[in-house]
């Protein structure tokens, strides 16, 4: 007996303690708040305190009749509030202020902003669904997003946005809420739902509740018909209600009551639940102890129209406990009939009142005692700022969830071994994904219209990364496989590695029968233009996987299961300020380039920022040549010209000097046993290296081959076609006897050194050291560097002779050459003597984009590493990245350039550190790296089209002054 009375009077307390719960309604200074809400009630007659409990929808994409229709709900029924629907913040903003002056007392400002105002905004920003977002483990990165929501509202003049949605989503087959909710556990939800509360009423922007008392079980939508939950109390209390409880004692301002049939909390089963009083009034405000603003869902829904006509509804509404109603219909019968209920005593004054005292609380949270006008200047900037952005990819990149990976295959690693196809499934676009894919390697789009097709086009690979991709338009759309698709799925992956990512609901993994043969799934969420780019970036181990599943995929996956990968230090992918760097003053490049192309300094170029290892800043300009036929893409690749020494000769020569193989104090001759005895013999790798060898630099070896009288190629060493004694191809349709190579290394035995010790930059040492490396390593320079550098690296847009691999059309021509070879160079190289050694030289002959060329640098920057690989010791980097003669005044390291010792000399702008380092190459290349500032500086043109004598560029230090903007743009 004694434990029953016990049992007793603990409900009691429990309940008491409910009933109980906090006014999240009353402010701080809230003797003030009751004065003025005593100032405009005590005024107000029972027309004008009936309309504050109207919230009519208002459009800003339609015509002054509407604008009209509005203005006189507010003028002549004294309608308190509005909810805007669709339009454009401007409009919208012009509306708000016009509507405002009209109204006694401040209108409140609803919106359905769920995932931000691209809700029902044009040109607002576009956040993740809640799905995406109940992914995310660290709780406090949906709080900033309720911050940056809340701080949208609060621009535009909105005061209440509907939103979070804490329906626990708990059926697959939802057809409204699905990805709206935060997923299926209770916990999860209420977790998120209160950081985002938290987030979006800091700014004083109230937060509601919604679709109370749960709509996560359901398979219908309320918008339609009035949905089932057959459910009991104790289930409800245990799953749909828990939510709920929990924002409440988190201070969340209101709730929006739901139109659905829950016959165990409301016997009518014709009575949606937002006209129950056993739910609005005992369950809601008795039981659960909510003192907060009740709000109707919409009343234009059919899970509530079809109950009786508008103005019945709308007295039910009230009569049930709802203090506002959202989008009443037939406001001017409305108020006729609660007026009728009012003389019938079957709806109190007092009951108005307490509705309307709450009202005009919650306008005075919303600051409306002060009310202001929307400032309409600067807005649009105001509502997409670089900071949304910022948080866009930071919730991205913390929900994208791996969920398989039996090989531990991401992210992917040992690129030299795999060859990459993707296959795209479902009915949207995967380009996006595919651009980024292909930043990190080589990776082929493969279709065909019938699965054997596909299957035979697939043999060659040996990865295949499936995109499932379904439209991000809005959470609603169909995230369903087609039958078609999943035995296409299932096909491929019994036949090859498979990576099946999903731009979707994960609920779409539910039609999939076996996952046996998937070696990693990944769900992604979202086929945005962001998910596909971060998605791609985690896969190549640019950053780690660490979502987790907010919902369960059968019994295969439950929810909460995420695997974490983790990073190789590859490049990422984003805007300048997730570097600390200014988007705004880096768009100073744009004025640079737009001289550089009026000026005709070069047809076109690539310029590309990184900076701690994100690239943040990629951008072509211009055209191939000045046809303007072909723009430059930043897929297309350039001849490097002198690049080559440290893109490709310096990283073998280093990795020779950690085997010593080649040795720095070794002399030429050591290295080069054929100059025993030579003029150079004793020059050692250090001095050839640092330019300090007295080399002559360079050598017109192309001159020594053409007729001395008539200045043309001499018939002795060239021929038009290829044959047996003529087949090294110097140019289209031009080749060189196989002989002339031993010509060349005696001409630079041979050739005088230079009087005087002192710097002088020099291309011959570089031609010898190709020949050392390729005796070295007895394999030619173009596939050593492919085989140590280039395959495993992903720059497969990086090579020497790239006609071989690529079309014509993604290669910058260089030079109409009128000296020489008497064309348009178009895939050879410009340089003379490389193009006479067939296009590979060790001072010249390598092509590629900015993109390639900034993996080896950041891989420098890195100290040897990149891509989960050590390439080379820190102590090389730092031993190569040395000056050892800047006593002579010589400003090299070892084959790297480096910062002036001339403040004359223009080597970079001026600005860089002292341990920065790059080089410059004649065609109108240059790249330089700081590992002070860790930014990396990529820029490609071909300057010397049509002729080499076109300087400019160089004359006016373009190049520099662009280095200049990118250290100006550093905001840390």
């Amino acid at each position: 007996m004694k434990k029953r009375v016990l049992l007793l009077f603990l409900i009691a307390f429990v309940c008491t303690l409910q009933s109980q719960r906090i006014d999240p309604l009353r402010t701080r200074d809230f003797e003030a708040q009751e004065i003025w809400v005593d100032s405009i009630m005590n005024n107000m007659s029972i027309d004008e305190k009936i309309g504050q409990m109207f919230m009519v929808q208002a459009y800003s994409n339609l015509d002054e009749e509407h604008a009209i229709f509005i203005s006189e709900l507010i003028t002549k029924h004294h309608v308190g509030n509005l909810i805007f629907m669709q339009g454009t913040p401007e409009k919208q903003a012009v509306l708000n202020n016009r509507y405002q002056a009209l109204s006694k007392v401040p209108l409140m400002i609803g919106f359905d902003g769920e995932w931000g105002l691209d809700m029902r905004l044009k040109n607002t920003y576009k956040f993740p669904w809640n799905m995406t977002l109940g992914a995310i483990k660290n709780d406090s990165l949906v709080k900033e997003f309720g911050e940056h929501l809340g701080e949208h509202c609060k621009r535009l003049g909105i005061h209440i946005n509907f939103a979070p949605v804490v329906d626990v989503n708990v059926n697959p087959e939802n057809p409204i809420i699905g990805n709206r909710s935060f997923g299926e556990s209770k916990e999860n939800v209420t977790q998120k739902a209160i950081a985002f509360t938290h987030g979006m009423q800091k700014y004083g922007v109230m937060a509601n509740a919604k679709h109370f008392p749960g709509h996560g079980d359901t398979a219908a939508d309320s918008h339609h018909t009035l949905p089932l939950l057959n459910f009991d109390k104790a289930r409800l209390d245990s799953i749909e209600l828990y939510p709920y409880s929990k924002v409440f004692d988190a201070g969340i301002g209101s709730v929006m009551t739901a139109h659905l049939n829950i016959p165990s909390l409301e016997p009518n089963g014709t009575l949606p639940t937002s006209l129950s009083k056993n739910v609005v009034t005992n369950l809601l405000q008795q039981e659960l102890g909510f003192n907060g603003l009740i709000i109707t869902d919409g009343l234009n829904m059919k899970g509530a129209t079809n109950y009786a006509t508008s103005a019945e509804i709308n007295l039910s509404a009230i009569q049930a406990g709802n203090d506002l109603l959202l989008i009443p219909q037939n406001v001017p019968a409305s108020i006729r009939i609660i007026k009728q209920a009012l003389a019938l005593k079957t709806l109190s004054e007092e009951r108005i009142n307490k509705s309307v005292r709450k009202i005009l609380k919650a306008k005075y949270w919303m600051g409306l005692n002060n009310y202001k006008p929307i400032e309409i200047s600067g807005l649009q900037e105001d509502l997409n700022t670089i900071e949304d952005e910022l948080l866009h990819r930071k919730l991205l990149k913390n929900a994208i969830t791996l969920i398989k990976d039996s090989d531990q295959n991401i992210p992917l690693g040992n690129l030299e071994y795999k060859k990459i196809a993707y296959v795209k499934l479902g009915d949207d676009s995967g380009d996006h994904f595919v651009n980024m894919l292909k930043n990190y390697t080589k990776v082929e789009v493969i279709s065909d219209n019938n699965l054997d097709g596909l299957l035979t086009k697939l043999k060659s690979y040996n990865q295949v990364i499936i995109g499932f991709h379904k439209s991000n338009k809005h959470p609603w759309k169909s995230y369903r496989f087609k039958n078609k698709e999943l035995v296409w799925l299932q096909e491929i992956a019994r036949n090859k590695k498979v990576i099946l990512d999903v731009f979707a609901s994960p609920y779409s993994l539910l039609q999939v029968k076996t996952f046996v043969n998937l070696e990693a799934i990944i769900v992604s969420y979202q086929n945005s233009k962001l998910a596909q780019e971060l998605s791609a970036q985690m896969i190549f181990g640019a950053f780690k996987a660490q979502g987790e599943l907010p919902v369960s995929i059968g019994e295969e996956f439950k929810v909460g299961h995420g695997l974490q990968s983790y990073s190789l230090s590859r490049l990422e992918y984003t805007i300048p300020e997730e570097a600390q760097v200014s988007s705004k003053k880096l768009a100073l490049i744009d004025k640079l380039a737009d001289t550089i192309l009026e000026e005709k300094m070069a047809p076109g170029f690539q310029v590309l920022v990184a900076r701690k290892g994100k690239v943040i800043f990629q951008k072509s300009y211009g055209y191939h040549t000045a046809n303007e036929v072909r723009k430059v893409r930043n897929s297309d690749m350039y001849d490097l010209a002198s690049l080559t020494k440290i893109l490709a000769s310096l990283p073998l020569i280093m990795k020779a000097e950690e085997e010593q193989k080649i040795r720095l104090s070794a002399s030429l001759q050591d290295i080069l046993p054929s100059f025993k005895n030579s003029n150079k013999g004793a020059v050692s790798v250090k001095e050839i290296l640092s330019h300090y060898g007295r080399l002559k630099a360079w050598i017109p070896f192309y001159k020594g081959a053409q007729d001395s009288f008539s200045g043309k190629n001499s018939s002795k060493f060239y021929r038009k076609k290829r044959n047996s004694k003529f087949n090294i191809e110097v140019a289209e349709n031009l080749y060189i006897s196989k002989f002339y190579k031993d010509s060349i290394y005696k001409y630079i035995r041979e050739a005088d050194q230079r009087e005087k010790n002192g710097y002088k930059y020099s291309d011959l040492g570089y031609y010898l050291f190709k020949e050392a490396l390729e005796n070295t390593y007895d394999k030619p320079l173009n596939k050593l560097v492919n085989q140590k550098f280039y395959n495993s690296l992903g720059a497969n847009r990086m090579t020497y002779l790239p006609l071989a691999k690529f079309n014509k059309s993604e290669i910058v021509p260089s030079e109409k050459d009128d000296y020489f070879r008497n064309q348009l160079l178009h895939g050879h190289v410009h340089d003379m003597g490389a193009a006479m050694l067939g296009g590979v030289g060790g001072h010249a002959g390598l092509f590629a984009n900015a993109n390639d060329v900034a993996k080896i640098m950041q891989m420098y920057l890195q100290k040897g590493f990149y891509g989960g690989r050590r390439y080379l010791k820190p102590e090389t980097i730092g031993k190569f990245n040395t000056r050892y003669f800047s006593e002579k005044k010589v400003r090299r390291g070892l084959g790297f350039d480096k910062p002036q010792l001339n403040p004359k000399v223009k080597a970079t702008c001026g600005c860089v550190s002292d341990e920065s380092f790059g080089h410059s190459g004649f065609t109108g290349t240059y790249t330089w790296a700081d590992p002070k500032s860790e930014i990396v500086y990529v820029f490609l043109s071909n300057r010397v089209y049509p002729h080499m004598n076109n300087t400019g560029l160089i004359k006016t230090n373009m190049r520099t002054k662009i280095q200049q903007v990118i250290q100006d743009a550093i905001i840390d």
